[in-house]
């Protein structure tokens, strides 16, 4: 590859060459100002916000199209360019309005940023602002085009990466705005959402997140969608101990910068419903809602006086490798037996035509792939008790992760010698069970998930668990290490991955720490048939 040597702001920079100006300028720490680059769109260099002085060039050049050249000497902080980023600045406010302290983007604003590190004290203009209503775009968007710098990511975004050309802009000169084209909303679209992402100012609104909370209030956690397959890197705002939000986390190796509207509002679950938040024994003494130590000892107990039963185990593919993983190691120190999951499916399969690699895939849980890898095996949807009748009708030992059976006609504790079930909600598998352990959610813990082409990818805790709720590789590695595994009982998940990986060859040589934000290839290639 050949790289360029250049100076920016004083420093020597040595990038590839074809590089812009303005990607060079981060390499170095310094974020030249924009409003119309976007790196995951074409640059139209009409904002004129990235002005910068380039030596012995007759006038600044825009830096996020000017390609570096060799010895070239870049100043982004001279006098020079400060006065002409004033000017633009100035011109930008002519009709916006003062909507700062109503205004979702505040905190998040970049026109707020940078009229704040360098744009005038005060504006000079005195005739009337220009005003336009509210607009509902349809979908999840508004639009407040007063408060609009005519950047036009949004419909660069969705003619060249959804490849829908619905939203343009209208009119021409100072009476210009973006708008849906012939009244056709953005209904049907699968990808809208992220015109609101990379809306530079106020201009373009999430009705879900509407006057829900300020920006400065929300802690952002890096986490992995869990509404399909592909495992989209997001992000989970929180307030409150509550979802607030989720917005796309960069991946170029998942989905870059973008996620679909499905995954971006599927998010309602984490927050509400009837959690289980105490461990629960039925039948026998003791019995009801305990501790955590006696639940776990009259567990043993009865597992011990079962005398070598049979085990037939259910898992989620919502559940994270780690938990599966204790669950595998659980059953194998129980004797071995059948590990089953299922998985949901859409209709079909929705991909981002101008990112072809980022497709809302037709499998609907996070970590099929994980449980195929750890040996399990997916039963159908579709008959009788949704391919689980075996499990229904099994007289020993059943041991149910995260599936809530909704669909299931048959008590699974009726023939069981002992059915344990470990989930966050309340559910038909929990009622029916002999014992109840609460586990965490993915957003209340740590863990993996393994995406559709085998990459192991990380999330990071964004809430706290309720009540005695604990994540289920604890519960399980506890279990299977008091069974005799041979593990010694994991003390956070970054063991449990590693135990994980010292069982099953596919996650060996793979560090948790090592996974980062981006994730790794897991080692075994396992088919994913029907995905």
């Amino acid at each position: 590859m050949e790289m360029v040597n250049l100076t920016i702001d004083g420093k020597a920079v040595s990038v590839p060459k074809g590089t812009t100006i303005l990607e060079a300028a981060k390499t170095i720490g310094t974020e030249v100002p924009h409003y119309c680059y976007h790196p995951g769109l074409s640059s139209p260099a009409m904002c004129r916000m990235c002005l910068v002085e380039v030596e012995g060039a007759p006038k600044p050049m825009p830096g996020c199209v000017t390609t570096v050249t060799e010895g070239q000497t870049v100043r982004t902080e001279s006098e020079d360019a400060r006065r002409h980023r004033r000017g633009v600045l100035e011109f930008y406010l002519v009709n916006h309005p003062l909507d700062c302290p109503i205004c979702d983007m505040s905190g998040e604003c970049h026109l707020q940023d940078y009229v704040h590190a360098e744009g005038r004290e005060r504006g000079r203009g005195r005739e009337p602002k220009r005003v336009f209503g509210r607009d509902d775009f349809g979908g999840d968007v508004l639009f407040y085009g007063d408060r609009c710098v005519m950047c036009t990511r949004c419909v660069r975004f969705m003619s060249e990466v959804e490849q829908d050309h619905r939203l343009t802009v209208v009119e021409r000169g100072n009476r210009s705005v973006i708008d849906t084209f012939f009244d056709e909303g953005l209904e049907g679209t699968h990808f809208h959402g992220n015109i609101v992402d990379v809306c530079p100012v106020g201009a373009l609104v999430s009705k879900d997140f509407l006057h829900k909370a300020r920006a400065w209030d929300l802690t952002h956690t890096p986490s992995i969608c869990t509404s399909c397959s592909q495992g989209c890197n997001i992000e989970l705002h929180t307030r409150d101990n509550l979802v607030q939000r989720i917005k796309p986390r960069e991946n170029l190796d998942v989905n870059a910068w973008w996620m679909c509207d499905y995954g971006r509002h599927n998010y309602e679950w984490i927050n509400h419903g009837d959690r289980l938040e105490a461990p629960v024994v039925r039948g026998g003494e003791p019995s009801g809602a305990m501790s955590w130590g006696d639940a776990l000892r009259a567990l043993l107990e009865r597992v011990e006086s079962l005398g070598g039963s049979k085990v037939k185990a259910v898992a989620s593919p919502f559940s994270s490798n780690e938990d599966l993983g204790a669950l595998r190691a659980l059953v194998e120190a129980l004797g071995g037996g059948s590990i089953l999951y299922r998985s949901p499916e859409a209709e079909d399969e929705v991909p981002l035509k101008g990112f072809p690699t980022l497709v809302r895939r037709k499998d609907l849980s996070p970590n099929r792939r994980g449980a195929e890898t750890l040996g399990m095996s997916r039963v159908g949807d579709d008959g009788a008790n949704g391919g689980l009748d075996g499990v229904a009708e099994h007289d020993g030992i059943i041991i149910v992760l995260g599936d809530g059976l909704a669909d299931q006609a048959a008590d699974f504790g009726a023939n069981a010698g002992l059915y344990v079930f470990l989930g966050t909600h309340a559910s038909e598998a929990a009622a029916s069970a002999h014992v109840v352990l609460p586990i965490t959610s993915h957003a209340e813990g740590e863990g993996t998930f393994t995406n559709h082409e085998g990459r192991v990818q990380r999330f990071w805790r964004a809430l706290d668990a309720p009540g005695m709720a604990r994540p289920g590789w604890l519960i399980l590695g506890a279990l299977a290490s008091e069974l005799g595994s041979g593990d010694a009982v994991p003390r956070s998940a970054g063991e449990a991955f590693s135990a994980l990986g010292a069982r099953v060859s596919a996650f060996a040589g793979l560090s948790y720490d090592d996974l980062g934000t981006r994730g790794a290839i897991v080692n075994e290639s396992v088919s994913m048939t029907g995905d």
